[in-house]
């Protein structure tokens, strides 16, 4: 069982309900989900589509061809019909087409007549589309009965009546009307109990049980989510949550909360991080911890804003003036996604460092299905130093000179210390200077020392596939679940694997695992980004040397499904 759903239409129309709904219901029946989104950045009209994955197995990306389209307008059918499987079928509104399609590919559907005679309104035809659409697989409803309930607890007893028989009579209308249910069959779900959860959700996840206590941001897509899923916990986990009213106040509130002795975090996209490049540099040269989650969208300037692109990395490794380190993150999963947010809140408190967490709105919108998340490689540990240890100390120097670069941190207001910190360059108490021997000591303090042991941190990447391949997929992000299943589909006629870089900055070392010579060994080497210019393949290169053989990218704003990424592979292996 391996079927794509898709519904489609104008902002508006409901079709995120719809689609949401079904992205429940089916978890809540134990089958593996895999969700993602495509819209435009309107309020109403324009087209968009969720497009849903449902198996029975575990999922990590989107494929092309479509088994079922709810199409909510006449120009989805137009749109989507080709990219329609040959034993699919298309659901649609006969009352939204002046000249009727016909084939038994077309199943009528009446979504506003059957929502306004069941339910009273023509705004419940998204409670019709999701009963069709279980219909077709021979669902029943009960489950579906109680997402509905949960999704609309907030309305009367009579609007959630009404959609109940809205969702019926769609249920209804389709084992009536359809004359090919016989191709879709559902087969029995897994008694495993699974988590529903997007990229978003993770990292706000990530940052709650990292001991995340101050979040300050900007509203800025796709970044916004982590935000919103914050706001929610903010109160049962005493988190301090601020919209600020710009991305330079973001950056600056958070730098702010974590030299007041918090664990601090804040979030955006790439024109937001734009404008937070000095406050970083201010961390750098404060030695300041703190999380930045970054997701990216194309640009440059406001691009397309609800689309995704692997742009940023370059702008995230060295932006900011002056030198200074830090640690980039770009998990793949939302349990990467999870664990790094951890890694981050960790790497940046003990070094005093930027930590970023780096996404796209791929990863971000995108719902996966999953057991679970492996709470055994969470860490906590609080570096600064706090009440008694610090009023024991005879004396206290901010920026004191260490073996290994890293001064103490106290908490201001702890002790009768003086606890400063200095945007200027500094001495070892942070009062400014202007020598260069104190200049060339702090740098190599607070840069050389510390990026040498970071190095040391920073986890290799995984490998997926053959052990000795002819044929590697090189990548990073949130590549790493179509890249994945891209093995999956060759591997049956190719010696091919994966190698997923999910922590990219300091470049992971090759002696924890030798994948420069297992890269050196391929034939074949092709790193797959979403951007124009191969960001990661040039890092790759500055870093360690390497040339891939080749270069599969995608920068139109959408991401790789399994099918076309497979097929570009195929093209250039035949190529070279």
């Amino acid at each position: 069982m391996d079927y794509t759903i898709q519904i489609a239409g104008e902002a508006g129309q409901g079709l995120q309900t719809t689609g949401a709904s079904l992205v429940r219901i089916f978890c809540r029946l134990g089958y593996h989900v895999f969700s993602h989104q495509d819209y435009m950045s309107r309020v109403r009209g324009g087209h968009n589509f969720y497009r849903i994955r449902v198996a029975d197995k575990p999922l990590s990306a989107s494929r092309q061809s479509i088994h079922i389209l709810v199409a909510l307008d006449r120009d989805s059918i137009d749109i989507h019909r080709d990219e329609v499987h040959q034993h699919g079928v298309i659901l649609y509104d006969p009352g939204d087409a002046a000249e009727q399609p016909a084939g038994a590919i077309f199943l009528p559907t009446p979504f506003a007549r059957l929502a306004e005679e069941k339910g009273g309104r023509k705004i419940m035809a998204n409670s019709v589309a999701v009963g069709a659409v279980l219909g077709l697989f021979d669902m029943g409803v009960e489950t579906a009965e109680t997402v509905v309930r949960e999704s609309l607890e907030s309305k009367s007893d009579e609007v959630i009546d009404s959609n109940l028989r809205a969702l019926r009579a769609g249920r209804h209308h389709v084992r009536e009307h359809c004359t090919i249910l016989d191709n879709f069959r559902a087969d029995p779900p897994g008694s495993e109990k699974l988590m529903l959860i997007n990229g978003t959700q993770a990292i706000g996840f990530g940052a709650v049980t990292a001991g995340c206590r101050f979040y300050s941001a900007y509203p800025m897509t796709p970044s916004t989510g982590v935000m919103v899923y914050l706001a929610g916990k903010s109160e049962e986990h005493n988190i301090i949550v601020e919209q600020a009213e710009d991305e330079i106040s973001a950056i600056n509130m958070a730098l702010g909360a974590s030299y007041a002795g918090v664990r601090a975090m804040t979030g955006t996209s790439g024109g937001g991080f734009a404008l937070m490049t000095e406050g970083l540099s201010l961390a750098g040269m404060t030695e300041t911890p703190i999380v930045i989650c970054e997701m990216q969208r194309p640009g440059p300037a406001t691009g397309f804003p609800t689309r995704t692109e692997q742009s940023d990395l370059m702008f995230v490794i060295y932006g900011g003036h002056g030198e200074f380190p830090r640690v980039v993150l770009t998990p793949g999963t939302p349990e990467q996604a999870f664990l790094a947010v951890n890694k981050a809140f960790d790497l940046a408190e003990k070094y005093q460092i930027p930590a970023f967490v780096q996404g796209d709105q791929y990863l971000a919108d995108c719902e996966w299905t999953c057991a679970g998340f492996d709470f055994g490689k969470l860490s906590y540990r609080d570096y600064r130093l706090r009440g008694q240890a610090l009023r024991e100390l005879t004396e206290y120097r901010r920026y004191a000179f260490t073996e290994n670069g890293i001064s103490p941190l106290a908490v201001p207001g702890e002790s009768e210390h003086l606890v400063v910190v200095d945007s200027d360059e500094h001495d070892e108490d942070g009062h400014i200077v202007e020598d260069g021997p104190t200049r060339i000591r702090m740098v190599e303090k607070r840069l050389h020392k510390k990026l040498e042991r970071l190095r040391g941190e920073i986890s290799p990447p995984e490998l997926y596939g053959a052990p000795r391949p002819e044929t590697v997929l090189v990548g990073y992000g949130s590549t790493y679940g179509v890249m994945r299943e891209t093995v999956d589909l060759l591997a049956a006629t190719r010696s091919v694997a994966m190698l997923h870089f999910s922590e990219v900055y300091p470049f992971p070392r090759p002696d924890a695992f030798d994948y420069l010579g297992l890269l050196r060994g391929a034939r074949h080497t092709l790193c797959v980004e979403l951007n124009a210019t191969g960001q990661f393949a040039r890092l790759l290169r500055a870093e360690t040397g390497f040339v891939c053989s080749g270069r599969v990218n995608r920068y139109d704003g959408r991401p790789f499904t399994t099918d076309e990424l497979a097929a570009a592979v195929r093209a250039r292996l035949e190529a070279e």
